[in-house]
């Protein structure tokens, strides 16, 4: 649930707006997780999570990309050119819930998202994300966020949460 990679010079989450945090690291607030949950497995957690995201949690130091994912995946992945890899795993595994940028014109949603993804919730306003000690930043993500369900049962969460509108797919 964090952003790892290179992070725009004085920018926040997709380089947007400026950031008081000079860190790359985001955690997803506990609500949303709280909303969307429970997950078996988060692949891609920071290090030093401060509450839990699924039942089993990868940080940084293990490659979440070489081991086998099980069950409901949680996956906030690197924002970035990493994303795309991240993404296209979600979509093979086809049972989880992605957050990312809303960029929906790009190849990584063509490739991962339209025509794989059973729905997509366009979230309600930008989402304050917070920092790795648990603080809530002032600033919000800069950019709008979808979170991607594949599978009917992450589709039912996403409408559920109440977190933004849902579109579903045909």
């Amino acid at each position: 649930m964090s952003m790892y990679g290179k992070r725009a010079q004085g920018k926040s989450l997709s380089g947007h707006q400026s950031a008081v945090s000079k860190s790359d690291t985001w955690l997803t607030s506990p609500d949303w997780i709280s909303a969307l949950g429970p997950f078996d497995l988060d692949p891609c957690c920071p290090p030093n999570m401060l509450w839990d995201t699924a039942g089993k949690m990868i940080g940084k130091d293990t490659d979440g990309l070489s081991v086998q994912w099980m069950g409901r995946v949680w996956l906030n992945p690197p924002f970035g050119r990493e994303a795309a890899t991240w993404l296209r795993r979600m979509a093979h595994h086809n049972d989880g819930i992605a957050l990312i940028p809303a960029r929906t014109e790009t190849a990584m949603f063509y490739e991962s998202v339209w025509g794989r993804a059973d729905s997509v919730c366009f979230v309600r306003g930008r989402p304050n994300f917070y920092r790795a000690d648990g603080t809530r930043a002032a600033f919000n993500s800069g950019a709008p966020i979808v979170l991607v369900g594949y599978g009917k049962r992450n589709t039912d969460a996403l409408v559920k949460s109440g977190l933004g509108f849902v579109a579903k797919s045909a």
